[in-house]
């Protein structure tokens, strides 16, 4: 077996699942276990890879696109016939003609005796060509596959649906645990990538964590030199990557991709910026498209972080695979598949990408931070934000607080993402910025990341450095 590094959690959690069938005991022998993550996050590499190493008998079925239900009937007996199921010959050669009917040759091919593992992959694709297809599945759990001493692992990229089927008023309430499948941390990165500091979080900006990316980038090599590979031909993984996304997530003519686009190709972050860029849409078309963008966590939306409520609202994309891929490649697609690949990394300049990562590196920050908080004077800290007016001036990078609307704040800081370390004269600066945010006071500590770390006079009442920030998600 390749290596696979990273997502122990998620191994681990899915052992802890075999391991309560294996034990039975229970009136329903078998587990249902609901996995959501973004598309290319490694979903199905995680489930094969954790039952090839539960050693125990397993099937893997993938639901396609846009399928005929006849066909979807077919490809899972087929699945069945040649899964390494005990009974698995009882679906050779047989057509079954509804969901229930192929489900139905599903349980006759598990074993009774032991336990096996059963991924049924994208269910969503297979419940939008089946009116009623998520009250089937649900009656044949109940009364057939739950009485097998079975793992079964339902994964789907879309989001919102996965989240959908788990809702009181839904079928499959109730019948499955729930795993999320995030980006590997940049701590997964460091390790694949063999960087540290602020290398490290160049490689995961990059690659928006996703494994089949990073595993592309070679061990300890320099950001120019993986871009300078990766643009030199269209079927590298970074090149490739955002467009398989957005066509799963935003088919092609939708209106919400002229907004992504407004958003992280040029960097838009209000409504009325979006609005221009996106060639003055009429607001409800706008509120529409947004919507949609943030149900499917393409897009986040946040809020300044102070003693008063706020209503200032700033646009970022939040799926990290997108947040270099639309600024960066998606306009040099053409040059890269007519063989210029030097014209798409000559835009990635100190200049530009410099600007990009200042403001990509913030929401990585914040969450950092909120990871390694625990051991500091600030565990109760559950708010960690920034703070505008409308504005924009002055800009507060981080804000602390124990909730939001916060009652007191307990820290104010700044983010200087260099290697030159933090000043006496930055910490001034940030000191008469943050007397701007309601509930500062002077006794609010005030704080810094920043990879080069701090002065000895600098003044700041802790500081955190990329390599501290790298640790908390060890």
């Amino acid at each position: 077996m390749t290596s696979f590094i990273g997502r122990t959690r998620e191994l681990a959690l899915l052992d802890d699942q075999l391991d309560i069938v294996r034990r039975g005991g229970r009136d329903a022998r078998g587990v249902a276990v609901l996995v959501r993550g973004r598309r290319r996050i490694g979903k199905s590499r995680l489930a094969e890879v954790f039952a090839e190493r539960a050693d125990v008998p397993y099937i893997v079925f993938q639901a396609a696109r846009r399928s005929t239900p006849e066909r979807a009937y077919a490809d899972l007996a087929a699945a069945i016939a040649a899964s390494s199921l005990p009974n698995a010959a009882v679906a050779a050669g047989n057509e079954p003609r509804s969901l229930t009917a192929a489900l139905t040759l599903l349980a006759a091919a598990l074993p009774t005796d032991g336990p096996s593992v059963v991924i049924l992959d994208e269910l969503p694709w297979l419940l939008e060509v089946l009116p009623g297809g998520a009250g089937e599945l649900q009656r044949v759990w109940d009364q057939q596959l739950s009485r097998r001493p079975v793992l079964l692992l339902l994964l789907g990229s879309d989001l919102a649906m996965m989240e959908h089927l788990t809702k009181p008023d839904q079928p499959f309430h109730g019948r499955g645990a729930e795993l999320v499948l995030r980006a590997l941390t940049p701590a997964d990165i460091a390790t694949m990538t063999g960087l540290r500091g602020m290398d490290a979080f160049d490689a995961y900006l990059i690659t928006g964590g996703q494994p089949q990316i990073a595993e592309t980038w070679r061990t300890g090599e320099s950001r120019e030199s993986f871009l300078e590979r990766s643009f030199a031909t269209s079927l590298s993984a970074l090149v490739a990557s955002g467009t398989r996304v957005l066509d799963g997530e935003l088919p092609e003519g939708v209106q919400a991709r002229t907004v992504l686009t407004a958003i992280g190709g040029y960097g838009e972050r209000t409504f009325s910026g979006i609005q221009q860029a996106a060639g003055s849409l009429q607001s409800t078309s706008l509120s529409r498209s947004l919507g949609l963008l943030t149900t499917k966590r393409i897009v986040a939306v946040d809020q300044p972080l102070s003693t008063r409520t706020q209503k200032e609202p700033r646009y970022r994309i939040d799926d990290p695979a997108l947040r270099f891929w639309l600024p960066f490649v998606e306009p040099a697609l053409p040059e890269v598949d007519r063989g210029r690949g030097d014209l798409a990394l000559a835009r990635v300049n100190d200049a530009a990408y410099g600007s990009w990562r200042g403001r990509a590196i913030e929401p990585v920050v914040r969450a950092s931070m909120s990871r390694l908080l625990a051991d500091t004077p600030w565990a109760h800290v559950r708010e960690i934000g920034g703070w505008w007016p409308r504005s924009n001036v002055p800009e507060i990078d981080l804000v602390g607080a124990a909730r939001r609307p916060a009652q007191e704040l307990a820290f104010v800081g700044t983010i200087k993402w260099r290697p030159q370390p933090v000043t006496a004269t930055d910490i001034r600066k940030l000191s008469t910025d943050a007397a701007a945010v309601p509930g500062y006071q002077n006794s609010t500590p005030l704080v810094a990341v920043c990879p080069g770390g701090v002065t000895p006079t600098a003044g700041a009442a802790q500081a955190w450095t990329a390599d501290d920030l790298l640790a908390a998600w060890a």
